[in-house]
C-alpha cells in the first residue's frame, strides 16, 4: 500500500492552510467549525486539541485547517503536516458517518492561486460535480448554469469546474484583488441557493468537450499513456486548478497531444510542465514509444 504524504499549499486566506495528499482520502467533503461538530471524525477531533485550530475541512484529496491569530502557520506548519501524515499511514478513519456529517456541512468557498496568473481556483467544501468540463465561452456553456452566470461578470473569460472547485480566468482588464470577493461570494451563493450546476443530462456537455470519452478501440501504447495521465499527472494538476487530458496518440511521429484545460491553459510554466515533467515521465515508462508530448491548444 503506498505511503500517503502530504505536500503544504498555501491559500489566498492567510489563516487557512492546505495538507494536499498524494491520493484520494475520502469520498465527499466535509467541514467542522469545532470538537462538537467532529464527533464523527476522528482525525478532526485531534487536531482540534491543538490550540490554534479554528476550523478543519476534509475533502477528497486534501485537508485544510484554519487557525486562530495566536500563531503564525510558520512556526507549526511543519509538525501539523507530520501529525496528519502518521493518523492517515496509520491508517485512520477520516468520517464515522458520512450522511450525519454531511448533512451539517454549510457552504463555504475559498479563494488559491494557481500558477497561472490570469486563473483562480474556488474550492468548495462539497462536491460540486461528477464530471470535469470547461468552457471557453458563453456559448459553450449552455449545459451549465453557474458557468453560464460566472460569464456575465464582463472580466470572465473562461470557467473550469471540476469535483469540488471552480477555475475562472479573468481578462486582462481587472487585477485578482479588485475581483475575489465578488466571485467567491456569487459562488458561495449560488451553490447555497441550491441552483443547478451543471445540467442532469451530462452526455451534452461530454460533447462539448474535445477530449474522449472512451478507450474502447484504442491503441496499447495510447491506453498506457492514459493511465499514467491519470494516475501521475491529473492529481497534481488538479491540485493546481487544472487538468491535462490525452487526446490521441500519432504511432508514425510517436508524439502525445494533450489538452490543457483549466489554470493549466495558457499558464506560462504549461511548457516546462510538458516537457520537463509529462513528456520525461512517458519516455522513461513507455521506452521507445513516445517522441513528444505537446498541447494541441496551447
Amino acid at each position: 500500500m503506498e505511503t500517503i504524504s502530504l505536500k503544504i499549499e498555501k491559500t489566498t486566506t492567510n489563516t487557512i492552510l492546505k495538507f494536499t495528499a498524494n491520493s484520494v482520502l475520502i469520498s465527499g467533503s466535509y467541514q467542522f467549525n469545532n470538537i462538537d461538530e467532529a464527533k464523527n471524525s476522528p482525525l478532526a477531533q485531534q487536531l482540534f486539541q491543538l490550540p490554534f485550530v479554528k476550523r478543519v475541512f476534509i475533502s477528497a484529496n486534501f485537508i485544510a485547517i484554519e487557525r486562530f491569530d495566536i500563531v503564525h502557520w510558520s512556526d507549526v506548519q511543519e509538525e501539523v503536516k507530520e501529525q496528519i501524515e502518521v493518523y492517515l499511514n496509520n491508517p485512520g478513519v477520516l468520517v464515522l458517518d458520512e450522511t450525519k456529517s454531511q448533512q451539517k456541512i454549510p457552504i463555504e468557498i475559498y479563494a488559491e492561486s494557481t500558477p497561472n496568473p490570469a486563473v483562480l481556483k474556488f474550492v468548495a467544501n462539497k462536491k460540486l460535480v461528477e464530471l470535469d468540463v470547461e468552457f471557453k465561452n458563453l456559448e459553450s456553456a449552455k449545459n451549465a448554469p453557474l458557468a453560464v452566470a460566472l460569464f456575465n461578470f464582463p472580466y470572465v473569460k473562461e470557467v473550469y469546474i471540476s469535483e469540488n472547485y471552480v477555475s475562472v480566468t479573468k481578462s486582462d482588464t481587472v487585477e485578482w484583488e479588485e475581483i475575489t470577493i465578488e466571485i467567491r461570494s456569487f459562488i458561495r451563493e449560488y451553490i447555497a441557493e441550491g441552483k443547478t450546476i451543471i445540467e442532469a443530462n451530462l452526455q451534452q456537455v461530454k460533447d462539448t468537450q474535445t477530449t474522449p470519452n472512451t478507450t474502447t478501440n484504442l491503441d496499447d501504447v495510447s491506453k498506457q499513456v492514459i493511465n499514467l495521465i491519470d494516475q501521475y499527472v491529473k492529481p497534481a494538476v488538479a491540485a493546481d486548478g487544472g487538468n491535462i487530458a490525452f487526446q490521441s496518440y500519432d504511432a508514425t511521429t510517436q508524439t502525445v497531444n494533450v489538452i490543457l484545460q483549466g489554470a493549466c491553459s495558457g499558464c506560462p510554466s504549461s511548457t516546462v510542465t510538458l516537457k520537463n515533467g509529462i513528456e520525461n515521465m512517458l519516455k522513461q515508462l513507455i521506452p521507445g514509444k513516445i517522441s513528444q508530448v505537446v498541447a494541441v491548444n496551447f
